[in-house]
């Protein structure tokens, strides 16, 4: 569920640049929500950890849930895919990317299935609807509240739109990494996925963030995507969550590889704890309820 940090080992490992092939990608050619997808997201693992947090956590069937920034609505499909009784709504205030999702919705599921997603444009803060089982707030989209009070005035939100018995889920991430500006590449197939920490003012703890994507044959779609963001620590979050009005939240630690190419890598394995590690790149779950 990540925009671009994660685990990493001390020694930073040097990708091999992709040979160019017939047909790959250029700048010219490549779409850039695709590319988001396909280099940020992996909604069937996310599917499974909601199942996941949802069966320690939440009480009953996890069934119906709200994806606040849903971005393209890929998650959202995914989860009406994952079972027949399951929906999802998704809510974003960006009318160009919530099309580029609808558009899909076509190709990612049957017309039944495709009943069962619904795609709203509109503020998080505003946007009613019946109570869901878990609502998800992920790829660190609510870092764009920048103060305690309107992050609070998120998590209230949040809470209201659950049913009893429900979780709200978010993602975090942090490390001393995360405070340095630099950039970080990660080879795909066919392009080079780029995190860029733009700047990080220490003061306010704003940050500026940039996604840029490289191509074989040389051009790249500059600033794909710009996050503007206050990197919130852990016992803030989970400060800001009991004045929100739950009762309860915890954190889901990734593990690390022990041992092969990977080492000191994240491993997608989240478990509940109390005592992080202090790495370089961590990503984390919070997991609330009201």
């Amino acid at each position: 569920m990540s925009s671009g940090t994660s685990k990493r080992s001390e020694k930073k490992k040097k990708n091999k640049k992709p040979t160019p092939a017939k047909g790959w990608r250029t700048a010219e050619t490549a779409d850039r929500h695709e590319l988001y997808e396909l280099s940020v997201q992996n909604v069937d693992a996310e599917v499974d950890l909601v199942q996941q947090f949802f069966a320690d956590l939440g009480e009953g069937a996890c069934q119906r849930v709200r994806e606040d920034f849903c971005g393209t609505g890929q998650f959202s499909a995914a989860w009406a895919a994952s079972e027949e009784n399951r929906s999802a709504i998704g809510i974003d205030l960006d009318q160009e990317v919530l099309e580029w999702g609808r558009e899909r919705l076509a190709n990612r599921l049957n017309e039944e299935a495709q009943s069962r997603v619904t795609l709203l444009e509109g503020d998080v803060l505003e946007v009613g609807g019946d109570n869901v089982d878990a609502v998800l707030a992920t790829n660190f989209s609510y870092y764009l509240f920048k103060t305690r009070s309107e992050l609070k005035a998120y998590f209230e939100a949040a809470r209201k739109h659950l049913r009893p018995g429900g979780i709200f889920i978010m993602d975090a991430y942090g490390g001393s990494e995360s405070f340095e500006e630099q950039e970080e590449e990660r080879d795909l197939d066919g392009f080079t996925y780029v995190w860029d920490q733009n700047h990080y003012n220490p003061i306010t703890g704003d940050v500026i963030n940039h996604i840029h994507f490289r191509f074989p044959d040389g051009t790249e779609l500059n600033k794909a995507f710009t996050y503007e963001w206050r990197l919130w620590t852990l016992p803030e979050l989970q400060e800001l969550l009991i004045e929100a009005g739950f009762s309860t939240s915890q954190v889901y630690w990734e593990g690390t590889i022990e041992e092969g190419e990977d080492e000191g890598e994240g491993d997608g394995e989240f478990k509940q704890t109390r005592v992080g590690e202090a790495c370089q790149g961590w990503i984390a779950y919070l997991v609330a309820q009201p």
